[in-house]
């Protein structure tokens, strides 16, 4: 391995390197395979744990020690492979307290897990990692899921299919919040088409300062609206009770 400090590396391990091994320039492990039992999944995760530090950085100074490494991360993108070693293995370490959820809150505070929504890294608490490890997945997380904004299109071509559908737009229209959604769908669609379309004809460089302040002024006015029925929609979507589907069981021995 040539000198770390200058190159970086990802080393490959196929069930190999995961226990007395100690590369101290490690700095994450991604998790890309089920483990046997929190101990093993463990062993594992802490080959980056072993901290870094270097003697002498500069060359002249002998005593001096520098820390290299101050942060390990590990990466697993199965949530529930991930979070119920966590939930089993801090529950075992204190027998004395009989709350699993205090359990796991001492654990991550030394080991804090971070789960990413589809915008943001956001912490777990300890009543997280436990709905996480029981269920799958955790309700909150769920929750958030829903409030992304990547579920809620809201272009020129959907707001037309929109509109184009009689019955969805009465039934939205219906709602408070929604009563000037037709309105607003077709200012966003007039204007952001015709900024576009003089965008398209003239580069800025041949439109006046009038010209390209009313463009700004019409950008801001379509885009503060299209954002508006996004957010509304997302908090509509977000109060929708699923409901869940049964299936009847068509097996002549009664059982599926």
């Amino acid at each position: 391995m040539d000198d770390p400090l200058k190159t970086k590396t990802i080393t490959l391990s196929c069930a190999k390197l995961t226990t007395g091994v100690t590369i101290r320039p490690w700095t994450g492990i991604l998790m890309l395979r089920n483990l046997n039992s929190p101990e093993t999944y463990f062993q594992a995760a802490f080959r980056v744990q072993s901290p870094w530090t270097v003697m002498n950085p500069d060359d002249v100074s002998p005593h001096r020690e520098t820390i290299i490494k101050k942060e390990c991360y590990i990466f697993d993108f199965a949530p529930d492979r991930a979070l119920r070693p966590i939930a089993d293995y801090s529950c075992r370490l204190n027998i004395d307290e009989s709350n699993p959820e205090k359990k796991v809150e001492e654990f991550i505070s030394f080991l804090p897990v971070l789960a990413y929504d589809g915008s943001a890294m956001k912490q777990l608490d300890a009543a997280g990692i436990l709905d996480v490890a029981m269920s799958g997945t955790s309700a909150t997380l769920l929750a958030r899921r829903w409030e992304s904004a990547l579920l809620v299109n809201v272009d020129n071509g959907t707001l037309k299919r929109l509109m184009s559908d009689e019955a969805a737009m009465k039934a939205l229209m219906s709602i408070e919040g929604f009563r000037s959604l037709n309105q607003d769908i077709e200012t966003i669609i007039n204007k952001s088409e015709a900024v576009k379309k003089v965008r398209r004809e003239k580069n800025d460089e041949k439109l006046t300062p009038a010209e390209r302040k009313k463009l700004t002024e019409e950008e801001k006015e379509y885009k503060n609206k299209r954002k508006q029925i996004q957010e509304k929609l997302i908090k509509f979507a977000t109060r929708i009770h699923a409901t869940p589907l049964v299936v009847p069981c068509r097996s002549p021995r009664g059982s599926c």
